[in-house]
């Protein structure tokens, strides 16, 4: 049987009713009723291929809502999830923005994240000069926010979360890594932190550079964020081939690819993903470095 890093060894299968929400629904894909696995009661979906990762729409239908600015402690966004309500509850990740950018920089990862069983919320911080630190702590105000009061709690597992972050949203996905290491996987993607270390840092994480990053070059920031990280954590770097610091910011299978299944491995505790992770990514195409700690744990 799987259980995640932590031991949780009893499942929470919760039954969910219908509910009425008011909320914007689009219509993203058709069903995703595929019935959770026996052995690991957290995973979502069909066996994966490479085809998951190529089509914008999973096999999750999708909704979605916006939030006004409110105390919520932070800037408010935009929540999609699933539709499905026969599957019990799913893992969820907060996105965070890079410096000056508004949330809807990252937004195409709301209905592919959505789609492939997570929900999502891609937020707006505060104000659009937020460093590093103040984005980590938000985002983890809005994972606060997705389990305890939002019109999708009940939908969501408190026990599996996530963040991700571009940029300085990146350093503060770091950020809130070392502050809650309850979480399940951390995604920082052409992270820029300044007189900060990583060492603490106990949660799986996929560090995702680009090669002529001139804004944050992976030699003073994603790289050795990287090796500040355990040897003995599972760990990732993809270096994006001939990418600049907005590469992740735009629709990408290569980036949809990596962390569509780090967030199934280790938010959805999902075995059928590893073969993704830990196989060798030879430089060349749009990759220019990966590296790895496999086999997971």
């Amino acid at each position: 049987m799987i259980w995640t890093r932590r031991g949780r060894a009893v499942a929470r299968l919760v039954a969910m009713g219908a509910g009425t929400l008011l909320l914007t629904a689009t219509a993203m894909a058709g069903g995703g009723g595929v019935a959770a696995a026996a052995g690991n009661p957290y995973e979502r979906g069909p066996a994966p291929t490479e085809a998951t990762f190529t089509t914008a729409a999973g096999p999750f239908a999708t909704a979605h809502y916006g939030l006004g600015l409110g105390l919520r402690g932070f800037g408010g966004g935009t929540v999609y999830y699933p539709t499905d309500t026969g599957q019990g509850t799913f893992g969820a990740v907060v996105i965070s923005p890079g410096f000056t950018e508004p949330g809807l920089a990252n937004d195409w990862f709301g209905p592919r994240l959505a789609s492939q069983g997570f929900v999502v919320l891609i937020m707006d911080t505060s104000t659009l000069f937020d460093f590093p630190e103040p984005r980590g702590d938000q985002m983890l105000a809005a994972l606060d926010y997705l389990t305890s009061t939002s019109a999708v709690k009940s939908r969501i597992d408190p026990q599996r979360l996530a963040v991700m972050g571009h940029s300085m949203g990146g350093g503060g996905a770091l950020d809130a890594s070392v502050k809650r290491p309850a979480l399940q996987a951390a995604i920082p993607m052409e992270p820029y932190e300044t007189g900060k270390t990583f060492y603490a840092d106990k949660v799986p994480t996929l560090i995702i550079g680009a090669q002529n990053d001139s804004t944050a070059p992976v030699a003073q920031h994603a790289k050795p964020f990287y090796g500040q990280l355990s040897s003995t954590l599972d760990k990732a770097y993809l270096e994006l081939a001939g990418a600049g610091h907005q590469a992740t910011n735009s629709a990408s299978t290569t980036v949809a690819k990596y962390t569509i299944s780090w967030l199934k491995r280790f938010v959805d505790d999902d075995t059928r993903y590893d073969r993704f992770i830990c196989a060798p990514a030879a430089p060349g195409g749009n990759i220019s470095g990966y590296q790895n700690t496999c086999p997971l744990g």
